[in-house]
């Protein structure tokens, strides 16, 4: 399912127009993604929590030569899926 098929499904469960769902969805969106962008979490009760990780600054090896080479520290968005939602995928 892609974003557009989600746009449809959200249109059709709710009698709202595809505009109207598509604005909704992509509120969702934004609002997950600007909370994960000032570090905080979003917690969906029954659904999963998306938070960011940190991941430390660490050396690695470039396989092709072998030469040592820094990666730098980053932050990665992370969904743990929530009872409910394992449950009903289950």
């Amino acid at each position: 399912m892609n974003k557009a098929d989600l746009i449809d499904a959200v249109s059709e469960k709710t009698g709202l127009g595809k505009s109207q769902s598509g604005a909704a969805v992509e509120s969702v969106l934004d609002v997950i993604t600007e909370a994960l962008t000032k570090g905080d979490s979003v917690s969906l009760v029954g659904f999963g929590i998306f938070s960011v990780s940190e991941r430390a600054g660490r050396v690695g090896r470039n396989p092709r030569t072998g030469e040592s080479i820094t990666i730098a520290p980053s932050r990665a968005p992370k969904f743990k899926a929530g009872k409910g939602l394992k449950d009903a995928v289950n």
